[in-house]
């Protein structure tokens, strides 16, 4: 499902660039809208989470790592876009951020052992650094990269319970670095941007069970979340 949002969004972006650089109408849209120390808007779009592990046996063989089956989410939010030259923006893009990972455990027979759901509900708010390139006719392309924050508002931490009540227990908060790309679109009315961002957890997600021993949480060093979000961003 992951590839095939970036293949979409892929899509998308060609053919947005192919159709404003080989139209034969060259009239400039919104020719002042960048030159606003301020901006706002607010977007729409999806996402794709993942995990990624690491175990304390770094020997470890296929049939004993924890699989992760990963479902498409959705995305929606704020944007606050402040310039600093014609090069270079700062943005900050407050959103809330739907998603669930299935987590399969091997050495189980029974699903009430070695499945774990994992529904999670973020308030996102990452802190970007916009690299543009120069205005070509309505489009311009851009790369992007900051850092970020999540608040998990489905977090379990605190419960007492462990796996082996059957509660999988993650972190309230995590930290993130991005990176991305996408392309401005003007419009007559209004600036339309779809963007790809991969987004990479710095701090460790998992909260082990009280016995250092769990067949669940017992090898594992580390979990970080690993992500991709498509956004259809609208000024």
């Amino acid at each position: 499902m992951k590839k095939l949002l970036i293949v979409l969004a892929l899509i998308v972006f060609a053919e947005s660039a192919q159709a404003q650089l080989f139209s034969k109408e060259r009239l400039a849209n919104l020719e002042n809208f960048d030159k606003r120390f301020l901006t706002w808007g607010y977007f729409l779009g999806f996402n794709s989470y993942d995990y990624k592990f690491e175990y304390e046996n770094q020997f470890m063989d296929d049939n004993t790592d924890v699989l992760v089956e990963g479902q498409s989410g959705f995305n929606v939010g704020l944007i606050g876009d402040m310039r600093v030259n014609q090069f270079i923006n700062l943005r900050l893009e407050p959103g809330l951020y739907y998603t669930q990972r299935n987590l399969m455990f091997p050495n189980f027979e029974e699903e009430k052992d070695f499945l774990r759901e994992v529904k999670s509900t973020y308030i996102h708010v990452p802190l970007l650094v916009k690299f543009s390139t120069k205005r070509l006719n309505n489009i311009k392309p851009f790369v992007v990269a900051g850092i970020s924050t999540s608040f998990n508002l489905s977090s379990n931490e605190d419960n007492p319970e462990d796996n082996f009540q059957g509660q999988f227990r993650t972190t309230k908060t995590t930290s993130y670095y991005e990176v991305g790309f996408g392309i401005d679109l003007y419009l007559y009315f209004f600036k339309f941007t779809p963007s790809i961002r991969g987004v990479f957890a710095m701090s460790d997600e998992l909260v082990r069970d009280e016995d250092p021993n769990s067949p669940w949480t017992g090898n594992i060093t580390k979990m970080a979340t690993r992500g991709v979000f498509i956004n259809f961003t609208f000024q």
